[in-house]
């Protein structure tokens, strides 16, 4: 059993592990490389192997940087069986039209072909077979898999390989328990090896009830200044907790009514999508659904769909939140806004993301004064916030403990890092070392190990 790591090595994006078993290849996510132009060039790399010879994928979840390169994968020659939940397909076939948008829109400024077309990604589609939580897939004789709830958004998963007597769990992105609307991850049972990521794998996430606060806090304090809360989400996930928590706040009296503009047509579908999926949701979220049956709705949100719509925002006086995407800035229409806003120093740039390195967002909250925007230099004088509660991402002490419950049947031989930037990745591998006493290690882009 050989397993390379072709994307997602010492990288937050680009996910993308292939695992050989004897004849049989097996792939675990393809997603695009994100947050520079170098990253965007390597998205037109060929794959380090041929996609014809590709049995099956497995998708853990939706997000782009796991997903973004399926429908390359069907251009150049994959014609096995995609692997997903059934919430993973439908927001894909929601999420990757958007993406071929903003990538036609890069190739077009770039003078180069679109990555792929919408017929890659229309019968990249077509090859998904809806995957039930906990239920075996006879891959190939001797070589078993089943998706296990990762807990990170609606539908994600962590695969697990059983072949050659050994057990392989690639987590995806581990989710944050408690959700406001997801179960708790499940964990790995006696592993052999683990591929574990490591966004936040040299960090602890601030408190759960301070993430409530720090919300409040910054729609007041805003609302007091006469300003706007621009707020950068993430279309899937970030966006539906957001709105969910805003409509308790509002239903209760938290916080003043104001209008609220959800600024995001994808954000908009996949919120659909979400409507459709409601048994994926944990227990409280299902009881809610009892009494209120739009989770995401309530009085004074505004969704613009249209680019005149978003437009008619402006006339609209401060104060008013506006969550719009991408979450870390690099794109969408929350670009508009914060172009708009930025100087404004009454105004409030809330994230309640991780913001990867060379993205606008990380720019901005590493406290970069001034930056550029639609060719234009934009003075940066509102207050910059930043929300670690709501990551959707496991912080360093709720990995080590997933790990040591993979560790407990004294079969783990060796834990991989990734999805993490190299600084992360290195520092959750050490921690594994030192304080489960198992071998860790951050593998560099490429690298081929055996199992």
């Amino acid at each position: 059993m050989r397993l390379t790591f072709c994307g997602g090595a010492q990288s937050v994006t680009g996910a993308n592990y292939l695992l050989e078993i004897g004849e049989i290849k097996l792939l675990i996510d393809c997603g695009l490389f994100q947050g520079s132009v170098e990253a965007q060039l390597r998205n037109y790399e060929s794959f380090p192997y041929d996609p014809k010879t590709i049995t099956a994928v497995f998708l853990t979840h939706s997000h782009a940087d796991h997903t973004g390169r399926l429908p390359k994968l069907y251009k150049d020659g994959f014609r096995g069986s995609l692997y997903a939940t059934a919430p993973t397909l439908d927001v894909a076939r929601v999420a990757l039209p958007d993406n071929l948008s903003i990538l036609m829109s890069e190739a077009r400024r770039a003078g180069r072909d679109a990555l792929y077309t919408e017929d890659d990604v229309n019968q990249m589609m077509a090859l998904g077979k809806p995957t039930p939580y906990g239920q075996p897939i006879a891959v190939a004789p001797g070589i078993t898999a089943i998706l296990h709830d990762a807990g990170h958004i609606l539908g994600s998963t962590i695969v697990e390989i059983k072949a050659e007597g050994k057990r392989i769990y690639f987590s995806g992105d581990l989710g944050n328990p408690p959700s406001l609307l997801l179960e708790h991850f499940e964990y790995p049972l006696e592993a052999d090896y683990i591929v574990i990521e490591s966004a936040y794998g040299n960090r602890v996430h601030e408190d759960r009830a301070q993430r409530k606060q720090k919300l409040q806090s910054a729609i007041r304090d805003t609302i007091r200044a006469g300003g706007v809360l621009m707020i950068p989400s993430f279309a899937l996930e970030r966006t539906q907790e957001l709105l969910f928590e805003l409509n308790s706040m509002i239903n209760i009296g938290e916080i003043p009514r104001v209008p609220i503009f959800m600024d995001s047509p994808l954000a908009t579908k996949i919120t659909q999508v979400f409507q459709r999926h409601t048994a994926y949701f944990n227990e409280q979220a299902r009881r809610m659904l009892q009494y209120d049956s739009n989770l995401f709705d309530f009085p004074g949100l505004i969704y613009t769909i249209t680019s005149e719509q978003s437009k008619r925002i402006n006339e609209v006086p401060a104060p008013k939140i506006i969550i719009a995407g991408s979450g870390m800035s690099n794109g969408g229409r929350i670009l508009h806004h914060e172009r708009r806003y930025l100087s404004d120093p009454s105004s409030t740039l809330l994230f309640i993301g991780f913001q990867a390195e060379g993205t606008l967002g990380r720019r901005i909250l590493d406290g970069a004064t001034s930056v550029k925007i639609f060719d234009e230099i934009v003075a940066v004088r509102c207050r910059v916030e930043a929300i670690g509660g709501y990551s959707a991402h496991a912080d360093q002490p709720m990995i080590l403990s997933w790990i040591k419950k993979g560790a407990e049947g004294g079969k783990l031989k060796k834990v991989f890092t990734v999805q993490g930037e190299e600084n992360s990745a290195i520092a959750l591998a050490a921690a594994i070392r030192e304080r489960l006493g198992v071998a860790a290690e951050a593998p560099l882009p490429d690298q081929s190990v055996e199992l």
